[in-house]
């Protein structure tokens, strides 16, 4: 009986068309890729065409062929356009060319453009990325419709894995920018601005130019979309005299259409910069600094006491916006530099959420941010013959830099303690004696040590020892190297540090080539500041603090270094869409408890600046979790415990300063035109003590003669005259002294609030709180403004609520401590959190939160 037509027809394919590409590791196919279809399981088809010959393919490619109107396209046109861009089909299927040409080929199907280079990346913004810019472009659009000549500023504050280059190339995109600059403290980051720019097909026809570039920028059509790279130290040095370096003239005659900061921490980053090489010697700290922060930009430096216009005194160009970058922006948060509307976040503890709510949401997807390990801060307590040795500072704390300390360099450099340094080692691989038996009179189990405990040793392969000074460093490096540490002969001593180390991104190669993939040998890198910014080595996965380090910027630019994901995609050569996780945690150690706990009180409170300290805090816990070993054993500690550690040893004194602090009230232009345009605003502010006597018009006075100031430097440049000159500089005096003492009557205002807070039996954790749970005319009579002039001026940005918001309640958690010594409550439902409350659950140590 025959067969029926149904039979005899191709069953109807159930799958839609692919297209694969893969290559073969032979000597007859090296630069060759073999491009095909199907639509079946890509592994399949390929391991027809590949087993029966015994080769083993690579798999470099399995993406759907469909156009974005839902058409497809098949191998063959793939490969056709592949040889108008004059690449040779060498045989059948198989063509001479990179795996980026067939993905750049395989985008101009799908979109219908033709393509220069290899723009082949399609990916869309993520979620958090089209929010940023969908935020930004909103509040631009918003004040540029108030008054069309406005320069607006946003802040994102973005944690490093944001996609920041990516996503200002969007925002510029959706503003229709044409002429976009890009200024950076880091020249290293250089790399991810143009490939993010050449690689993508959203930029198609866009020209990314630096001093690398050897072009003239004017050259580049008006039409064509233009971003120019360039570090504060290279565009905006001046020549001795202090005028604008020849070479830059056309940086300032063109009128951007907008200007971004990358790499924004303004006057924390000199601090910052030299926090971290302060370790290096002397002809090294020149070298190391003037990479991160060059000497000759002090003349842009606010004065932090009187705060200005940022972006005229700081940047003299016309641009219409501005966009700040920065993952650690806690010096503009603090000071109210920008508004809420005026930033986005997008913090650790965020990012730590998306990837929790993706795995939940879409079980079974590539996570876009599985890759991104989870951090642990595990802080230990020395025992007391360590302590002794080097115990000092305000707070009486185990100082690492005096432990550590150490002369020579080279194979002479030798630690002051040598023998204490040793029972460090022998207490961070669990072989000290004395702990040992102390746990065993206690009964306790042996708490987990960096290099003992089976958990971790898999998270210190490759670590990074952080130091005070190169001394310090090769002092470590040859200690590690005697017969009594043949424990840590197994991993691979790199000291960078010093100048046999190089400058800046030179020590970095050296690295990269001792660890290799990772999965060979261990690795010990030793520094005191060289690699600690701006760079990705994915095998880092535990850093030892072994320095004290004074900001949180500094502590966590270098903490973040072991944060970088460490993965591989298509692991086994046959899946390009399968990733493998090598490293879902990573580790912070620390010996210096009450320091590393402060600093993480630093930068969780740093970054929600307008939250309540312990709800911010405890939601950062919640994916950072802390672990403390207090001498017996190892516990975890909540928010309300990190912050009575961080608050330790505050005084009554040290609580008041901060409500003399300039940094509570704000005194820019932008401020106080805003006060000047509101008429209910401006009678408040004259109903401050000593503010009447200022004058009428003394608001009005500062805004037009810094406004003419800054207007005539502009317009007349270097050729102001000397009389000229001298005018300007009697003028700058006269409103600066002015804005000062507008500022100092502001702050008298602030100082009056902890007098009201003790007059009420509030003491709750935010200015809010304690402002409006009160009787008005107790505020009034003691602060002389009432409730309701004091919200309008919080409304206009004139108080600084985020740090007043800190120091209410530093005051709230210092009185309660107080208090609780005499068995009073302060206020009903408020607890103190001892420091060892909780337990520490096994699994927290390596399991990421689900």
């Amino acid at each position: 009986m025959g067969k029926s037509i149904e039979e005899l027809l191709p069953p109807k394919p159930d799958a839609r068309l692919r297209i694969y590409a893969y290559s073969i590791d032979s000597p007859a196919h090296v630069g060759l890729v073999k491009v095909g279809q199907t639509t079946r399981d890509v592994k399949k088809r390929i391991e027809e065409q590949t087993k029966t010959a015994g080769i083993t393919p690579t798999i470099l490619l399995d993406v759907p062929a469909e156009r974005e109107d839902g058409s497809s396209f098949t191998d063959f046109e793939v490969r056709a356009r592949l040889k108008t861009r004059g690449l040779e089909n060498v045989h059948l299927e198989w063509m001479r060319c990179s795996l980026d040409d067939v993905k750049t080929v395989i985008t101009e199907l799908r979109t219908g453009k033709r393509l220069v280079g290899t723009h082949h990346e399609t990916f869309r913004p993520r979620r958090e990325q089209a929010e940023a810019v969908k935020k930004t472009r909103d509040y631009f659009h918003s004040i540029w419709q108030e008054d069309m000549h406005a320069v607006p500023r946003f802040l994102w504050n973005a944690k490093m894995r944001f996609g920041k280059t990516f996503t200002s190339y969007q925002l510029a995109k959706s503003l229709g920018a044409t002429r976009v600059l890009v200024v950076t403290f880091k020249p290293a980051v250089e790399d991810a601005w143009q490939t993010d720019l050449e690689n993508h097909a959203d930029f198609e026809g866009w020209q990314y130019m630096s001093k690398q570039s050897g072009v003239d920028p004017s050259a580049v059509a008006k039409d064509q979309p233009l971003v120019y790279f360039g570090s504060f130290q290279d565009l905006l040095g001046r020549d001795k005299v202090g005028n604008i370096k020849a070479k830059n003239q056309w940086l300032h005659e063109i009128n951007w259409d907008l200007v971004i900061f990358d790499e924004y921490h303004f006057g924390a980053w000199r601090d910052t910069a030299k926090e971290l090489f302060e370790g290096e010697d002397d002809s090294q700290i020149t070298a190391e600094t003037k990479l991160a922060y060059n000497p000759e930009l002090d003349a842009y430096n606010e004065d932090l006491d009187v705060l200005s216009e940022p972006e005229t005194e700081f940047l003299p160009i016309t641009t219409r916006a501005y966009l700040y970058l920065s993952g650690t922006p806690f010096k503009a948060l603090a000071t109210g530099e920008f508004i809420e509307e005026q930033i986005f976040n997008w913090t650790y503890t965020d990012e730590q959420r998306e990837k929790a709510r993706f795995g939940r949401v879409h079980s079974g997807e590539l996570n876009p941010y599985g890759a991104l390990p989870e951090m642990r801060l595990m802080t230990y307590q020395m025992p007391d013959e360590l302590l002794s040795i080097a115990s000092m500072g305000e707070f009486d704390e185990f100082d690492l830099n005096a432990f550590f300390s150490a002369t020579g360099v080279g194979k002479s450099a030798e630690f002051k303690h040598k023998n204490d340094v040793q029972k460090w080692l022998d207490i961070i691989r669990g072989a000290y004696a004395p702990t040992q038996v102390d746990n065993l009179k206690q009964g306790s189990q042996r708490p987990p040590f960096p290099y003992s405990d089976i958990r971790l040793l898999p998270y210190l392969q490759h670590s990074f020892w952080f130091f005070p000074n190169v001394a310090a460093c090769h002092a470590m490096s040859n200690l590690l190297a005697e017969p009594q540490n043949a424990f840590f002969h197994k991993y691979r001593v790199l000291t960078v540090a010093g100048t046999s180390a190089g400058v800046g991104l030179e020590a970095l190669p050296p690295v990269r080539e001792a660890i290799g993939s990772g999965h060979g040998n261990g690795s010990i890198t030793l520094s005191c500041g060289k690699l600690t910014t701006g760079v990705t080595v994915p095998q880092w996965s535990s850093i030892l603090m072994l320095r004290n380090l004074k900001s949180p910027e500094t502590y966590f630019q270098a903490a973040f270094r072991v944060q970088s994901p460490w993965s591989q995609k298509n692991p086994n050569g046959n899946n390009p869409n399968e990733e493998e996780i090598y490293k879902p945690v990573c580790f912070v150690f620390d010996f210096a408890p009450t320091r590393a706990l402060r600093q993480l009180s630093d930068y969780g409170v740093g970054l929600s600046p307008s939250e309540n300290p312990e709800n911010a805090l405890e939601e950062l816990v919640s994916f950072l979790p802390v672990l403390a070993y207090d001498g017996s054993r190892m516990v975890q500690i909540d928010a309300g415990g990190i912050l009575d550690v961080a608050m330790a040893g505050t005084s009554a004194t040290l609580l008041a300063r901060k409500w003399e602090s300039a940094i509570l009230v704000n005194v820019d232009n932008d401020t106080l035109r805003r006060i000047l345009n509101n008429e209910e605003a401006l009678k408040a502010v004259m109903n401050i003590e000593g503010f009447r006597a200022l004058g009428d018009h003394v608001i009005e006075t500062v805004i037009n003669k810094s406004e003419k100031v800054k207007a005539t430097k502009k317009s007349k440049g270097e050729d102001l005259t000397p009389k000229e000159k001298r005018e300007i500089t009697a003028e700058e005096r006269e409103y600066k002294s002015k804005r000062k003492l507008i500022q100092e009557k502001l702050i008298k205002f602030a100082t009056r609030i902890p007098a009201f807070m003790y007059l009420t039996d509030y003491r709750e954790n935010t200015l809010q709180d304690v402002i409006t749970k009160l009787e008005p005319d107790v505020f009034k009579t003691v602060t002389g403004l009432s409730v309701e002039d004091f919200h309008l001026l919080v409304r206009l940005k004139v108080f600084n609520t985020e740090h007043m918001n800190q120091a209410v309640f530093a005051f709230r958690r210092y009185e309660d401590a107080s208090l609780s010594y005499t068995g009073i409550e302060s206020h009903e439902g408020l607890t103190r959190y001892g420091l060892y409350d909780t337990v520490v659950a096994r699994e927290v140590l390596v399991a990421p939160a689900s």
